[in-house]
């Protein structure tokens, strides 16, 4: 069990969560922590992402194709 908190929605995405909910058949909380944990990971990915980017443009990656390049050429 998790830390409670409290959240205030407007009410179009509250009807939208608790419609949610009982489609899949969990708690709001569950659907509210799934996307809470996604948003988390996706923004610790992107900034991952942007720091890499940063390394590799200086060793001359600039797209996708340098990289597979790279993969390939190592392989």
């Amino acid at each position: 069990m998790g830390q409670p908190i409290t959240v205030t929605l407007p009410d179009d995405i509250k009807q939208s969560l608790d419609d949610l909910s009982r489609q899949e058949g969990v708690s709001p909380s569950e659907v509210v922590g799934r996307a809470v944990r996604q948003h988390l990971f996706l923004r610790q990915f992107r900034s991952l992402r942007a720091r890499l980017s940063a390394t590799a443009r200086g060793q001359g990656i600039n797209t996708d194709q340098d990289v597979f390049d790279r993969v390939c050429r190592s392989a």
